[in-house]
């Protein structure tokens, strides 16, 4: 049994909905070589991305895989039949075929794309495969290109990023403006690194469910499908959203930029109504609420007796006073006690911890909460772990106690520099094990010459500009 990585997950969805043909399982070394020199499979069929699934060897070893989801729900089982390894880790290779019946509302919206293909009318098929909400300006676009090929539209949302059923319903939210009888099929297909090997895999998908035409951003060589870029259009002065040509300058009035839609979004302001729907709008401010309706997580990290804990306390209380959100604390020798109860101090066992706690406190970031953070945290790869993790659903600041280690030691009630300088105590972070002081912190505090308050209304005024917390006044 074996829980692969989201994305992997997602190859995993898409080749069990028969959207990766010719594919019906992970690839061989021989057929991903193939893919990375040629961009062919083996049979010479153009093929843009390898598709993979790293395990653990002795998992790589066995002839039958059976792949769950993060819930332990069985998804999937793979026939193993020619494993490899490489510098990455081993692979399992060979088809795949389905564990169970789908489950859940967004599951059962995902037919096998054969059964998608198969229910389109005969003629040009316009596919469009969506990140974001469609507001006029994208619903003009289709709507202006599916009159020009005579296409039927297939809206294929892409289920990313941390909430990607709000995606769907923003894009079913926007079926009054889209062209009569236009498909909607939610596709869990993941950005690539590579921007163009991405935009071929989009279109290999796309295919595969049935699409002559593709709205692409440029044109895609060896594509299956016909690119095609979006038309300018402009705003005139009715609110209409017209092709460039035929606006003049003196007629079109500014759009909205990425940039001012985050800004609005941040802030919460209302979206114009030239801009977007009533009902998008709501679904965009559920995919973006404002700041301030956002989760976040504070992660103090120093060593030990450099006052993260007292710090990460009195901010728990600053907050709990005058903020709306729940303030969840993770201090560390509180966790150790309990969520991270059995690990010790080995190098492995600290990363354990602070990636258990980063956890925690990403799950209380996405659901609005405040998270405030005081293990030792002695590794970069564990701090930029967490804070990948928190990004994705809300805030994250960085704070480097940096109070000096001879400080650390003068206040060490419990004596715990003693022991590790006498040797009694291994793995002491600061003096037998390292500490890789942060580079990236967004904020540094040296408690040996701030006072607590100062401290921690450095740490507000930080979130406060940042736009996480209203201002207040403390008494």
């Amino acid at each position: 049994m074996w829980v692969p990585e989201p994305a992997e997950l997602s190859d995993v969805e898409l080749l069990l909905d028969g959207a990766f043909p010719p594919l019906r399982g992970f690839l061989t070394a021989d057929e991903v070589e193939s893919v990375r020199t040629r961009q062919r499979l083996d049979s010479d069929v153009p093929w843009p991305e390898p598709i993979t699934l790293t395990v653990p060897e002795d998992v790589a070893a066995a002839e039958e895989i059976e792949l769950r989801d993060v819930e332990g729900a069985p998804v999937a089982v793979i026939r193993n039949e020619t494993p490899w390894a490489d510098e990455a880790g081993a692979h399992p290779a060979g088809p795949l075929v389905a564990a169970e019946e789908p489950t859940g509302v967004l599951r059962r919206m995902r037919p096998p794309a054969e059964r998608v293909r198969a229910a389109l009318p005969a003629g040009p098929v316009l596919g469009v495969l969506p990140e974001s909400p469609l507001h006029h300006r994208e619903l003009a676009q289709i709507r202006q290109l599916a009159a020009e090929l005579d296409a039927h539209v297939l809206i294929l949302p892409r289920m990313t990023g941390p909430r990607p059923e709000v995606l769907v319903q923003s894009v079913l939210a926007a079926r009054p403006e889209l062209p009569e009888g236009t498909t909607i099929v939610p596709v869990p297909l993941v950005r690539r690194a590579d921007p163009k090997r991405d935009a071929l895999l989009a279109a290999h998908v796309a295919a595969a469910y049935g699409a002559t035409h593709l709205l692409s951003d440029g044109p895609l060589e060896q594509a299956p499908v016909q690119a095609i870029e979006a038309p300018e259009l402009v705003r005139d002065h009715a609110d209409r959203w017209r092709p460039a040509a035929q606006v003049a300058p003196s007629e079109s009035r500014p759009g909205l930029s990425d940039e001012g839609l985050r800004e609005l979004l941040d802030s919460g302001a209302e979206l114009p109504g030239w801009f977007t729907t009533p009902a998008i709008a709501e679904q965009q401010r559920r995919l973006h609420p404002p700041l301030t309706a956002r989760g976040f997580t504070v992660l103090f990290t120093g060593l030990s007796g450099a006052g993260k804990s007292t710090l990460a306390r009195a901010l728990r209380d600053e907050l709990s006073r005058h903020d709306h959100r729940a303030v969840t604390l993770l201090d560390g020798d509180v966790v150790r006690r309990t969520l991270c109860e059995g690990l010790g101090f080995s190098a492995e066992d600290r990363s354990r911890n602070v990636r258990r706690i980063g956890y925690v406190a990403a799950e209380v970031t996405r659901h609005g909460g405040a998270a405030i953070c005081a293990p030792i945290a002695p590794y970069h790869a564990d701090r930029d772990a967490v804070r990948r993790m928190v990004h994705e659903a809300g805030g994250f600041v960085l704070v480097h106690v940096a109070t000096p280690l001879g400080e650390c030691e003068r206040r060490d009630r419990k004596g715990l520099y003693r022991k590790a300088r006498n040797g009694s105590l291994p793995e002491f972070t600061g003096v037998s094990a390292p500490y890789e002081v942060p580079d990236d912190a967004d904020l540094v505090l040296d408690t040996s010459e701030l006072s607590q308050d100062e401290a921690v209304g450095r740490v507000v005024a930080l979130l406060r500009e940042r736009g996480w917390v209203r201002s207040w006044t403390s008494v």
